[in-house]
């Protein structure tokens, strides 16, 4: 035998890492005090108010790829729930008070503290969670730390880069299982650095380096209550989101517990923020580094057992390609590694829990049932309790959900040493002759499992890339950075990585659109998560408008024109405007508008569902082109519609006074103040820029400001033109299309926009106009799901119906009061666009 046979037939030897000391800490919890079969193992308490106590009840925390139970962790009750917000509340103001740099101080010693011991929070989190070892100790603890760090800075900063914004107060944090601790840092790094105190909640199946965690707070001397955590399962989640004295929730987990807790929250006043599910694209474009691109499928799809919100488990690869990728793809398969997890050679670990792997078989043989042809690689049938394959591509999977060996074979040696037979494992999957609408191409699996598609043109690979109700992350893979670029702009996504994927950083903002969720953890934009602006604009300054030519008689003819004076009865209802047209609304009725004093004003149309179906399809229609449209060319229509208002302002101001009974001083500064005000958003729309976030890694990664989309805009009662041009004005610079419900008070303002509009070069179905009742007409936009989002002023009852309307596709919402003062532009700009985080490596 020569050398290279040795090394072509060299096995793997083990390289185990030491879990002795991370045993000792968990023996170090034992506890004779319980009594029952789980006397003498270890218990983990809860820490509340800066002390530890006991559970009254506890559940085992087992270790997935032995089945062993490392230990007992405290169920959180409704009434432990109810001790941490007191303690929270109580030390909120002390802490909200600290200067940021003492807060600095702390959360740098919290990240210190994670480094001089992360080789235990490394080995306890791979015991825990059954991730492996080179993952938690190379990837997920050190950026744990960086968090921290990193949020040490932006406390340091708080008093300048984020003035006239304040805390929110107690924020309420649930977590998952599949980056325990990582999920934790990217919470409450940024809640105690803009000076929150947390309520924390870790997943069920994941406690222990949460409870480290909090033993680090103490003993770095974090403030009594600032941080407290309850740990239990779902009932405790729920006490934790339904509870009346947290001001946030910050949710990571599935889009179905999303919506219920969008639902439990809706009419509260809570903040919320969710990182949902994904479905993630994997493109591979025909010039792509074929070898690399396989290299990024493993971290994509196998990295973590698959078990990533954002992992590319959808595997779309140009079709001249398409067999020699799959070949690749295959024999790449066959070389990783599953076993121990503590294994620092081992490539893929346990699944945290046979719950979750029993469900990716499942899903996993409902593919195979709808015409998909399996791969796993040959080793695969010697995995105990696991799925199966020949090796050959032969479908062999177990569709009972038991964990048995499917397709008649016997379970047999384990692959490799140390692979315990009592673990949890599920071998790396490749599933092929994948549908675009089959399950396992729409439905998240979240397991070491890719679906893959063929696609032609760049186009189709957009249209493949964009079909499913998730929007969290994408990557690209193409040597032509001019068609990379273009394509990453045209998916939707909170997050893209070209050439690259499942990378990661504590200065970038990470989060989802659509099904995925809403709001950013991660970077400036995550710390707007945490924060409130510190008080509602003032009362707007009257703006001077230039002095006027136009004579007195004029004047007068225009003010009995607006109320509708003088025309022998000749009707002057005002239609709806859906697609750059006046419409007849679909019902045939009208509302009548009438003055303080009772006297009816004018008549509009009243719109109803088909109105509002209408004006949505005429947004959409739009969205595209509006959205490509330059900044520049958005600013110069905006002013041009203040100009045009401004020529009619006396008729304006006419039409306010006869509505609301304002003097005509007032009426004319509300125009003037519109017509400032459209001027401010045009001012915005070239300016407003995005940002490169200044990230460790040899990237380049841009965070772009995009459109969210269709916006619903519910108008506010108070102001009624100039909160119109503002609120919308802000909308359409960023590069959004609309459906505006005026306000039922003076509606009259908005339909006299129309001519305004017409005249302006305002493209067909960027803004849509229906009069109707606010609420019913929210409600039925709350509902639509072509709509992306809905900014609502009304009263409180209505904003609930609203938020609680919006589960059907996540939608973005935002409930303002019906009257006080407009919110200022920083406001409207952030909640007018969605951050884009692109990552784009360098170098040879």
């Amino acid at each position: 035998m020569t050398t290279t046979d040795i090394l072509h037939s060299l096995d793997y030897g083990v390289a185990p890492e030491s879990s002795q000391a991370a045993r000792d800490w968990i023996a170090a919890h034992t506890s004779d005090d319980s009594g029952g079969a789980d006397s003498g193992a270890a218990h983990f308490g809860l820490f509340i108010g800066g002390a530890w106590r006991g559970g009254t009840a506890h559940f085992a925390s087992e270790n997935p790829a032995t089945g062993e139970t490392l230990g007992y962790v405290a169920q959180g009750t409704a009434a432990d729930v109810d001790d941490a917000v007191a303690a929270a509340r109580k030390a909120f103001p002390s802490w909200s008070a600290t200067p940021g740099h003492v807060r600095a101080r702390y959360l740098y010693a919290i990240a210190r503290g994670i480094q001089k011991h992360s080789r235990l929070f490394a080995v306890l989190e791979t015991l825990d969670n059954g991730k492996t070892i080179r993952e938690t100790r190379d990837l997920d603890i050190p950026l744990v730390a960086r968090h921290f760090t990193h949020h040490a800075g932006w406390a340091q900063l708080v008093e300048t880069e984020m003035a006239g914004h304040a805390p929110l107060g107690v924020v309420g944090q649930i977590i998952p299982w599949n980056f325990p601790l990582l999920m934790l840092a990217w919470k409450v790094a940024p809640a105690l650095a803009m000076g929150n105190t947390v309520v924390m909640k870790p997943a069920e199946f994941t406690s222990l380096t949460a409870i480290r965690f909090a033993e680090l707070c103490q003993s770095v001397g974090l403030p009594d209550g600032v941080f407290n955590l309850v740990t239990g399962d779902g009932e405790t989640g729920a006490a934790i989101v339904g509870h009346a004295g947290i001001d946030k929730i910050a949710f990571t987990g599935s889009t179905d517990v999303g919506r219920l807790i969008r639902q439990q929250t809706a009419g509260t006043g809570k903040a919320l923020s969710l990182e949902l599910g994904g479905k993630s694209p994997f493109v591979i474009f025909d010039d792509a580094d074929l070898d690399s691109a396989v290299e990024g499928v493993v971290d994509a799809i196998w990295f973590n057992q698959g078990q990533v919100c954002c992992a590319g488990s959808r595997l779309l690869i140009q079709e001249g390609i398409y067999e020699r990728a799959i070949a690749k793809l295959r024999a790449r398969m066959e070389r990783l590694r599953l076993g121990d997890p503590l294994d620092k050679g081992v490539d893929v670990g346990a699944i945290v829990a046979p719950v979750q792997r029993d469900r990716i078989a499942l899903l996993v043989a409902q593919g195979v049932a709808e015409g998909a042809t399996l791969y796993q690689p040959s080793w695969a049938s010697r995995i105990v309790g696991g799925a199966v394959s020949s090796g050959d591509g032969a479908s062999g999977v177990d569709a009972s959900g038991d964990g048995a060996v499917g397709d008649g074979q016997a379970a047999l040696t384990a692959p490799w040493p140390g692979l315990d037979s009592r673990g949890c494992f599920y071998p790396p999957t490749l599933l092929t002759n994948v549908a675009p609408a089959s399950t396992v191409a729409q439905v998240e699996i979240f397991g070491p499992v890719a679906a893959a598609m063929s696609f032609r043109t760049p186009a189709e690979a957009i249209a493949l890339a964009n079909n499913t109700r998730y929007g969290l992350a994408a990557s690209v893979w193409s040597e032509d950075v001019n068609l990379a670029l273009d394509v990453a702009g045209q998916i939707k996504a909170g997050t893209v990585w070209i050439n690259c994927t499942n990378v990661f950083d504590a200065a970038s903002g990470f989060g989802g659109v659509r099904e995925s969720g809403y709001g950013r953890e991660g970077g400036k934009e995550g710390l707007y998560e945490y924060v409130r602006p510190l008080h509602a604009e003032a009362a707007a300054p009257e703006v001077k408008a230039p002095a006027s030519k136009s004579s007195g008689n004029a004047s007068k003819r225009a003010s009995a024109d607006a109320v509708g004076e003088g025309f022998g009865g000749i009707d002057r209802t005002a239609k709806l405007y859906i697609g750059g047209k006046q419409a007849r609304p679909d019902g045939a009725y009208a509302l009548a508008v009438t003055a303080p004093d009772g006297r009816v004003v004018g008549e509009v149309g009243e719109g109803n569902r088909k109105d509002l179906r209408n004006a949505v399809e005429a947004a959409r229609k739009a969205a595209d082109g509006w959205a490509a449209t330059t900044g520049h060319a958005r600013a110069q229509i905006l002013y041009y519609v203040a100009e045009n208002l401004a020529a009619r302002g006396s008729e304006f101001a006419a039409r306010i006074t006869a509505q609301t009974g304002a003097s005509a001083e007032a009426a004319q500064s509300e125009v003037d103040g519109a017509i400032a005000d459209l001027f401010t958003a045009a001012a915005w729309a070239d300016k407003y820029d995005g940002a490169i976030h200044g990230v460790p890694q040899r990237t380049i990664t841009l965070a772009m400001n995009e459109p969210v989309g269709v916006v619903a805009l519910l108008c506010p009662d108070d102001a009624p033109l100039r909160a119109l041009c503002r609120m919308a004005g802000h909308a359409l610079a960023m590069g959004n299309t609309l459906v505006v419900v005026p306000s039922p008070v003076a509606p009259l303002s908005a339909t006299d926009l129309y001519q305004v509009l017409d005249t302006s070069d305002v493209p067909a179905g960027t803004i849509n106009i229906v009069t109707g009742d606010r609420d019913v007409l929210a409600k039925t936009l709350a509902e639509h799901e072509d709509v992306d989002a809905v900014w609502y002023a009304g009263p409180a009852a209505g904003g609930a119906a609203v938020e609680r309307a919006s589960t059907s596709n996540m939608k973005r919402t935002w409930t303002l009061p019906a009257r006080g003062a407009l919110p200022a532009s920083a406001e409207l700009l952030r909640e007018a666009t969605t951050v884009k985080n692109i990552w784009v490596p360098y170098g040879a």
